[in-house]
């Protein structure tokens, strides 16, 4: 193994979490009389954070105030709804115990409601050691401050741990942290995106992921 620690994104890298962030999208878009989104359009709008999420999917010229109001209903829907038809990628679960088997720690760094990342992790996967989402706005990726967080945790240095996401977003948050990343395309964006964004490697499998570790 290459790495002493793997730090992984959560919506599009680990978990398949679209089809309920796009029921949450449209249940607040509807309740305030606004047009509803495709499911390629929340796709797009994902990898920001909810709030971005909100703006990106109300129409354009929705004013802060409404906006605001949109973002709470979303949560208030997506607290309740947010493992209805979510679920771990294939393979993920494989491969964190094959980290788990040889050494490797294991985090996940979201831009998720940190409420949101915990609940998640300790339904979904097993050994997961650090799991960190968002608490208040300034620890929103792209800055680092959360993966640096993880870094201190595992008391080790950057170019010891590798980052696995599924956006731009992802890349930026890495190599901002000084760690490489792993960009993987069955997420929310393409190989070319993610190529074009600068991420390290490109993994098409979890295998793949594994191998590069």
């Amino acid at each position: 193994m290459m790495y002493k620690a793997v730090i992984f994104d959560l919506d599009g890298t680990l978990l398949d979490t679209l089809r309920d962030l796009y029921n949450s999208v449209n249940h607040a878009l509807r309740t305030f009389g606004f047009p509803e989104r495709t499911i390629d359009e929340v796709r797009r709008f994902i990898g920001n954070g909810v709030k971005k999420l909100m703006e990106r999917s109300t129409p354009e010229g929705t004013d802060e105030e409404t906006n605001a109001k949109c973002l709470d209903c979303f949560r208030a829907h997506y607290l309740v709804h947010m493992a209805d038809n979510t679920a771990p990628y294939d393979g993920v679960n494989e491969l964190i115990a094959k980290l788990r088997e040889k050494g490797v720690r294991t985090a996940v760094v979201s831009n998720k409601l940190h409420s949101a990342v915990v609940d998640l992790c300790k339904d979904y996967f097993e050994g997961i050691e650090e799991a960190i989402g968002v608490s208040v706005e300034a620890e929103r990726k792209p800055n680092p401050v959360n993966v640096l967080k993880v870094l201190d945790a595992f008391g080790i240095t950057a170019d010891e741990c590798i980052y696995v996401g599924d956006s731009e977003v992802d890349v930026q948050t890495a190599h901002n942290a000084g760690v490489k990343c792993i960009g993987v395309t069955w997420g929310f964006r393409d190989e070319a995106e993610l190529k074009e964004n600068g991420a390290d490697f490109i993994a098409h499998t979890a295998e793949e992921v594994y191998n590069l570790i």
